[in-house]
């Protein structure tokens, strides 16, 4: 398990409260998420009516549902099934360094969202960088690849001492 990173913590904060307009709240990072309000809320700040029904108070079983709506949410608006944390992650701290980096993830896929203008978290994802080559241009290279690999014909390691062949008394 990966350590915990408490600048990165701070930073998802940051960054779930700034979309959502809000104070960060003073406590532990996992205190302040682990009841899922804070994430519904930010997964409906995302993507409007992603999360239907958020559990304010309640047991342990009902607070739990809101962690798998937000999953839900979160999967449904592009984050990959295998960068989505557990709900035992963050339920029971099991897993803490994974929740943030879901978080992170979810913070990535926000460049993927037009509509969504509001702030970013982490590294920019880099754009589709499509190139086309004319039909000359790859024949051109593969007589260059070609050419490399002859370099390399005949090549062969016959005749060399190496270790362990010699016989050294």
């Amino acid at each position: 398990m990966a350590p915990r990173n408490k600048e990165q913590e701070q930073e998802v904060l940051n960054w779930i409260f700034a979309v959502l307009g809000e104070k960060v709240p003073s406590g532990q990072y996992e205190d302040i998420l682990k009841d899922g309000i804070w994430l519904c809320k930010l997964a409906n700040k995302l993507a409007p009516g992603s999360v239907k029904k958020i559990q304010e108070r309640g047991t342990n079983f009902q607070l739990m549902e809101n962690i798998q709506r937000f999953q839900a949410a979160v999967k449904k608006y592009g984050v990959p099934e295998e960068e989505i944390f557990q709900t035992a992650d963050l339920f029971e701290r099991r897993n803490i360094p994974q929740v943030t980096l879901s978080l992170y993830a979810l913070a990535r896929i926000t460049q993927k969202h037009p509509e969504f203008t509001g702030p970013t978290l982490g590294p920019k994802m880099a754009d589709k960088n499509e190139r086309s080559f004319t039909e000359e241009q790859l024949r051109a290279h593969e007589g260059e690849l070609n050419l490399q690999m002859g370099f390399n014909k005949g090549a062969s390691q016959s005749g060399h001492g190496g270790f362990g062949n010699s016989r050294h008394m």
